[in-house]
């Protein structure tokens, strides 16, 4: 299907039908996906997902609410019926607002350059690749008993249109390859997990970077076969680049996009202007990164992907909006409207989200750590946006001695509350990374990015069972 060449005749008029019965505004959002997923496990390949599809969804806004429908048929038909679903849900009996005649079609191709189409690269050299960190994985010790490489890719091509008269296209490149291994020695069990991806293509991953990805995730699990318990209570915490940026995302991200805002769910309400962070951090959200996992040249209803800094030299400065909440607010969307495909309605969402890096060195903080936990990568945990309270599990940290990393430990969790933290960073090195992720809310999952440089948090509580 050629999106770029759609009937925008037909556009036109499904968005005059959804609103003949009144509403503010009215969308239309076209999608065509290609995806490809691999998995090896136990020495076998398999394809976990893959294939073609298509689909159409029909967005009506009347003040503060939402009505939505789709249809997997990307005809008149299929429109129609989408349109006259979000009419009839609408009481107000009267014509909407005129629609503006549609422009041209925006797009911007050159934001995300694709070098080598996944399309066009055989399933069986992609298949080389899990096979090679598989490979790699293993070699690493005889004390790897699992390594489950993936390789996935997705080609999604959306077309958007709307009342107000915008009308973009964006073709849309995601390549990924992971790798999660498992030691075992005696009773101790370990895990250990890395990743790369990007909005790129297949020159994103070959077969040295496939091993030195599954090398570093085997790495990690083995070294954690030699960890202790780790202590209780509270203590300097040195996060490391990259993973440790999940932090950020889920103990104060969340908190900043605007539907919490808006429902006054988070501990960021009210605070615009307020100091919410020590003067040294500034913070942004940033869907324009080149090539960025999270990024993409327009978000999901039509806008720009823009950098939109959140703090300023500890001060907020900024929520994250789709349009609905931005036109609620009286603000301009950032370009964080993000939707999983045309079955979901777009929500304010992250896209990649960190802390501006500092100039030190990252040896210079933990020199200038007596004693403390250093957490290199965090699992999963639980957040109150409300409160801004989390609890965190840290999947490889070690203990810091005097001035030096030392004893891996195990079974550790950093609790604490999202605000306090951001004021209790003292020390941020230059060693920014970013990570890859998927984010999950509201029953939705989006790519995005976590990251940051080397930074320590002067007190903090760290759980455990040593």
């Amino acid at each position: 299907m050629d999106l770029a060449t759609f009937d925008t005749g037909l556009l036109h008029a499904t968005i005059e039908r959804a609103l003949r019965r009144g509403g503010d505004f009215a969308e239309v959002f076209v999608e065509d996906r290609d995806t490809l997923g691999l998995r090896l496990e136990d020495g076998r390949i398999e394809q976990t997902s893959g294939g073609h599809e298509t689909g159409a969804a029909v967005r009506l806004l009347t003040g503060e609410r939402t009505y939505y429908a789709y249809s997997d048929a990307v005809d008149e038909a299929g429109l129609t019926a989408a349109a006259d679903a979000v009419a009839a849900a609408v009481s107000a009996g009267a014509q909407g607002p005129a629609v503006v005649d549609l422009g041209a079609v925006r797009s911007d191709p050159s934001r995300h350059p694709v070098l080598k189409p996944p399309g066009d690269v055989a399933i069986a050299r992609k298949a080389e690749l899990v096979r090679a960190g598989d490979e790699a994985a293993r070699s690493v010790s005889d004390e790897i008993v699992q390594a489950i490489a993936g390789y996935g890719d997705t080609r999604q091509k959306v077309l958007i249109a709307n009342s107000l008269g915008d009308l973009v296209f964006d073709d849309r490149t995601r390549t990924r390859f992971t790798v999660q291994v498992v030691a075992r020695r005696g009773d101790v069990i370990q895990t250990g997990h890395e990743a790369v991806g990007g909005s790129a293509g297949f020159e994103l991953v070959d077969e040295e970077i496939a091993r030195a990805v599954a090398r570093t995730a085997a790495e990690k699990a083995r070294i954690m076969l030699d960890s202790k318990p780790a202590p209780v209570g509270a203590m300097p915490v040195v996060l490391a680049n990259g993973f440790g940026g999940t932090l950020f995302h889920e103990a104060c991200g969340h908190g900043l996009e605007a539907d919490a805002i808006a429902k006054g769910a988070s501990i960021y309400d009210g605070k615009m202007g307020e100091i919410v962070a020590t003067g040294m951090v500034s913070a942004y959200d940033d869907g324009s990164i080149t090539n960025g996992w999270g990024s993409q040249a327009f978000d999901d209803e039509g806008v720009p992907t823009q950098k939109t800094m959140v703090i300023e030299d500890g001060r907020l400065t900024g929520y994250l909006y789709d349009r609905l909440r931005a036109r609620e607010a009286g603000a301009a969307p950032t370009g964080n409207g993000r939707r999983q495909s045309f079955r979901h309605v777009p929500i304010p969402r992250m896209t990649t989200t960190y802390i501006a890096p500092g100039d030190m060195d990252p040896d210079e903080i933990i020199a200038a750590t007596p004693r403390g936990f250093y957490a290199k990568s965090l699992a999963g945990g639980q957040v109150e946006p409300a409160s801004g309270n989390f609890v965190f599990g840290v999947a490889e940290g070690y203990l810091i001695e005097d001035g030096k990393l030392t004893t891996p430990l195990r079974g550790a969790t950093l609790v604490g509350n999202g605000i306090d933290i951001l004021m209790k960073i003292d020390m941020i090195a230059g060693d920014f990374d970013v990570k890859t992720g998927v984010c999950g809310k509201d029953g939705q999952g989006v790519p995005v990015g976590t990251g940051q440089a080397t930074l320590r948090i002067a007190e903090m509580t760290v759980g455990g069972t040593g």
